[in-house]
């Protein structure tokens, strides 16, 4: 009997229940083709005998919330032998072509594919294909062109597996009507030199090497072969190094090289991973004989005096200092094609007026595309030179393959790969070349494996240096989260790393004390805890002073170049024709984030009413007018720097400065009413502020300029409406300006502050019950996964 007429003898009451949903939904809308005119022919066919007894009762299920006529009749029509072809008859009868549709046979599909493995000879091994349309399928495995003998179910097992049982396998799944064929997996089989007591049992499936590379010696020209093999689930792949540097075409289970001289001489060691783990084989040397040792893994004699030369002295902490500090700060909220964040924002705000108040400047930016994250690095690497303190914050998705860490952009899209993000090993390379003094990364993102990228970034191999100190927000392989209020939320990293980034402590010591606070924390302990990795042997500390060399002409042109990405537009005073006069300010939020705000200060005694909005920006800023001219500057969305804001007039703030290709220009718009006249009057002012902020520094178009040094800028703003351009540039260029305006943490949230409420309860995310009960619902833990690419994912705010 064929798959089709057992699909058409089933009876209706065995069908799947959704299908069954779908048809009476259909059939019990008001139309002439609904279930009474169904029931009208089926009374007609005399196999089916329904009294109007029983039609009544069908009727009457209209009464009940969930009840459906249509059900109570179909289920009738079971009972009496109904079949799905019979209903299809009947259907065709009435015109119902759409119930019609759901009754015909589903369309084959493989929901579950075979994942490749490697395993030990002798165990019990399955191979798992399941297809759509049960009960009616039919499964047939092939091993390469060649149908396995007995494999005509959903499982292949093999029991014991067995050497020669190695090979590619794919599954066909059809029901007489369509096939679909699965994927190819790869079976491995490592003969296994373990002798078995029992029964064999399913593997665990762990990353486990079972056969290790051998040292060797041999002379110039011989074949070296080195072997390691491994078993795992999914299928293990490999990456051989070479006194710890990957070899780039070192990713087989094997590494030859045919003919071998002086420059293959070494330690050998294999990394094995599936994905989820990974494991190093044992480390072996090579020796190519007749040729000169290039290196030692062995001890040194020599004398004390030798000693003495090779013994550096210690040196004291005050000897320690920075020629400059400078520091790139990224926060990635607003994506295109995955989940929102909102910890960035407040978490690059907080982090951004700490590191002014110890000399760092500071390149806050929030949202950026991956041009304009290049770009950034770009202008924030030529901030760097010999002695110089570099660090980079970035908060946002993110992802860890294979050792190496990646930052996504808003644009990358869905799923990303590492061809769309930036690779922060790439750009330490980068800052080494500078000759920093100390290199300090903190990455407040996810660091799971990212299953849509499988690429093994071989990369140049960095200097060994003592300066680099990297701080993960989370282990490997692990999420992040982010405490979330309304309007306002905090990373967990951020939320410890504040209290103690300004002691004058090592810097490894003082992210070790984060750690040590973070692991108190009952919300997520865990789940997330920090990682520290580290090369750094001196004290150095965050704290330590700047002391200028001697001003070198790439100094003093990057200082230049930083005073000029500080400004701020000048404050303007406008007079219309009308005698009403107003005045501009602008204030900053982050390096590409600007608020400008308003207010009338003087109006004719004959004019009873009057309004100014501005409108009409450049078209690159992409700025919603219905989102302008606000009457406070939370409903701009600007929560961090309100308290200091004027408190009168109307707000807008632009965001992505950098997106911006002309000068700032927009129209000032006002609207005003005589008294005894109902008419209301206009008048239009056209004002250019220039390019402001990091603006001036263009990196929408990417790095193409040729200038020696140049740079970006931190948050600040005019505190007055009438402070000029050269006061405002005087205020903001000031590393130690830290007024509490600056202070992410002063009373300045969206509603009111309370007597009891203290600043850092409203912005910590962790304040008392009694206060978070009372202003704020309770807080609400969210994952961060480094990539969303299904539809069904609901976790709500994830990096």
């Amino acid at each position: 009997m064929s798959d089709l007429h057992q699909f058409n003898s089933l009876n209706i009451n065995l069908l799947q229940e959704p299908v069954l949903q779908k048809v009476c939904d259909l059939l019990d809308q008001k139309s002439d083709k609904g279930w009474r005119k169904l029931a009208g022919v089926i009374a007609s066919d005399s196999r089916f005998k329904i009294s109007s007894q029983e039609l009544h009762q069908c009727s009457l299920k209209v009464m009940l919330s969930e009840g459906s006529p249509s059900r109570s009749l179909l289920k009738l029509m079971g009972e009496r032998g109904c079949t799905t072809k019979d209903l299809t008859e009947f259907l065709q009868s009435i015109g119902q072509s759409n119930a019609i549709q759901l009754l015909k046979p589903p369309g084959i599909k493989v929901i579950m594919q075979p994942e490749p493995m490697a395993v030990l000879a002798g165990q019990m091994v399955k191979l798992t294909c399941v297809g759509s349309g049960h009960p009616f399928v039919n499964y047939q495995w092939f091993k390469m062109d060649k149908e396995v003998p007995q494999g005509n179910s959903s499982e292949l097992v093999f029991n014991p597996v067995q050497v020669q049982d190695a090979g590619s396998y794919t599954c066909r799944v059809n029901n007489g009507n369509s096939y679909d064929f699965s994927g190819w997996a790869q079976l491995d089989v490592r003969e296994s030199h373990l002798r078995s007591h029992g029964l064999p049992g399913i593997p665990d499936y762990r990353v486990q090497i079972c056969t290790q590379p051998q040292p060797q010696s041999l002379m110039p020209g011989e074949r070296l072969v080195l072997e390691c093999a491994a078993v795992g689930k999914p299928l293990p792949w490999y990456q051989w190094y070479r006194n710890a540097v990957a070899i780039k075409d070192g990713t087989k289970k094997q590494y030859t090289v045919s003919s071998v001289s002086a420059e293959h001489q070494g330690l050998y060691y294999c990394q094995v991973t599936n994905g989820n783990e990974s494991e190093l084989s044992r480390e072996v040397e090579v020796v190519v004989l007749g040729t000169k040792k290039l290196w030692t893994n062995t001890a040194v004699e020599c004398t004390e005096e030798e000693l003495k030369v090779l013994t550096i002295s210690e040196t004291g902490n005050e000897d320690l200092f920075a020629v400059d500090k400078v520091a790139l700060l990224i926060g990635n909220m607003s994506y295109k094609h995955h989940p929102q964040l909102k910890a960035p924002m407040v978490d690059v705000y907080e982090l951004t007026n700490l590191l002014r108040q110890l000399d760092f400047k500071v390149v806050s930016l929030l949202d950026l595309t991956e041009l304009e994250m290049k770009s950034a690095v770009n202008e924030f690497l030529l901030l760097l030179d010999k002695g110089v303190y570099g660090l980079l914050y970035y908060a946002g998705h993110g992802y860890e393959n294979y050792g190496n860490s990646f930052m996504v952009p808003i644009d990358a899209p869905k799923p990303y790969r590492h061809t769309n993000c930036l690779c922060v090993q790439k750009i330490l390379k980068l800052m080494q070349e500078k000759e920093t003094g100390l290199n300090v990364f903190l990455l407040d993102m996810c660091r799971k494996r990212n299953q849509y990228d499988d690429t093994i970034l071989i990369l140049e191999s960095l200097k060994v240096t003592a300066n680099i100190v990297f701080g993960y927000a989370t282990c490997q392989g692990a999420e992040a989260f982010e405490i979330q209020y309304p309007d306002l939320a905090n990373g967990i990293f951020m939320k410890f790393l504040k209290k103690r980034l300004l002691e004058n402590k090592k810097i490894t010591v003082l992210l070790d004390q984060v750690a040590e606070d973070m692991g108190k924390c009952q919300l997520t302990k865990g789940m997330q805890a920090l990682e520290i990795r580290s090369s750094l042997s001196e004290k150095r500390a965050l704290t330590d002073p700047i002391r200028q060399t001697a001003c070198s002409p790439e100094g003093l042109a990057r200082n230049l170049q930083w005073a000029k990405a500080h400004e701020l537009p000048e404050s303007m005073a406008i007079e219309f024709d009308c005698g009403v006069k107003m005045k501009l300010g602008f204030a900053a939020e982050f390096s590409n984030v600007m608020i400008i705000y308003t207010r009338i200060t003087e109006k004719p005694a004959e004019i009873i009413h009057c309004n100014a909005s501005i409108t009409d920006f450049p078209l690159d800023l992409n700025v919603d007018p219905k989102e302008t001219n606000k009457g406070t500057p939370e409903e701009t969305g600007s929560f961090l720097v309100s308290k200091e804001l004027p408190k009168y007039g109307s707000y807008t703030r632009l965001s992505s400065l950098q997106t911006l290709k002309e000068n700032l220009t927009f129209t000032v718009c006002l609207s005003y009413m005589y008294q005894g006249i109902e008419e209301t009057l206009d008048e239009n002012k056209r004002v250019d502020v220039g390019k402001p902020l990091i603006a001036k520094l263009d990196i929408h178009s990417g790095f193409k300029r040729n200038l020696s040094v140049q740079t970006l800028h931190s948050p600040c703003h005019s505190p007055e409406l009438g402070l000029g351009v050269a006061e405002a540039s005087h205020v903001c260029s000031s590393p130690r300006y830290s007024q509490p305006h600056f202070n992410a943490y002063h009373s300045n949230a969206r509603t009111a502050v309370y007597p009891g409420t203290g600043p850092t309860d409203i912005y910590s995310g962790f304040s008392p019950v009694s206060n978070r009960s009372r202003y704020f619902p309770e807080p609400i833990i969210t994952y961060n996964v480094p990539e969303e690419t299904t539809d069904d994912n609901n976790l709500d705010f994830p990096q």
